[in-house]
């Protein structure tokens, strides 16, 4: 008997029907994914959401009424459990980028990614325990980073193994590369994860390591 497989739900918002109708061709075709519905504009995300109850909103950053910064906020500030919200953007230093992962997103896509590169994306914030486009993370965080200095993130109380954790999720490895870097089983990476983000009050990897930039406590060389 084969596994049973058990898909991602996938809601689709952009104002362009045709490049909904691309991403559903692209989502639907993988086994493990399935698209639940789609929105042509911010406003109907909250409505979609709470009767959908998607994994992963694949959300279009500027569109004419609600765009994806404010429906994004919206969603982390009402909902219990809210998707993990990806980003959908033509440009990836575009500062509504920036600002829809501040507002929770947990990464972005650009509107020319390849299928393989929209599938793989979905997976990783499914997944949680990877950055997705880290590398492009990294660079929009360090464009905004404020530069507090070493010891901006002092008061969350990390301890000294936490702070070796972030410094390598801000490098954008995952739990099982943080593990060989640092010799400890994944569990206890997954565990020294999940205390960063607590202390941080960070929503994810990709929060937290914002976090890291804007305090300093990460730079763009360390």
């Amino acid at each position: 008997m084969g596994e049973t497989v058990t898909s991602g739900r996938v809601l689709l918002v952009d104002d362009e029907q045709l490049i909904r109708a691309g991403l559903r061709a692209i989502v639907d075709s993988e086994p493990d994914l399935v698209v639940v519905g789609e929105a042509g504009d911010g406003a109907e995300v909250p409505g979609l959401v709470a009767r959908l109850a998607p994994d992963v909103v694949l959300m279009d950053v500027r569109m004419p009424a609600v765009d994806g910064i404010r429906a994004t906020t919206h969603l982390m500030s009402t909902v219990d459990k809210p998707p993990k919200v990806i980003v959908v953007t033509t440009f990836e230093n575009d500062d509504y980028v920036y600002d829809a992962l501040l507002a929770g997103a947990s990464g972005f896509l650009l509107k020319r990614a390849r299928p393989e590169e929209i599938v793989s994306a979905i997976r990783t914030v499914l997944a949680g325990e990877s950055l997705l486009f880290p590398s492009a993370i990294r660079r929009l965080a360090a464009t905004h980073s404020r530069g507090a200095g070493r010891d901006g993130l002092a008061a969350a109380g990390l301890t000294e193994r936490e702070r070796d954790v972030l410094r390598l999720m801000a490098g954008g490895l995952s739990n099982v590369e943080i593990a060989g870097e640092l010799f400890l089983g994944v569990q206890t990476v997954k565990t020294h994860v999940g205390n960063v983000l607590a202390k941080l009050g960070a929503r994810d990897r990709t929060q937290a390591v914002i976090r890291a930039y804007e305090s300093g406590f990460v730079t763009p060389t360390g």
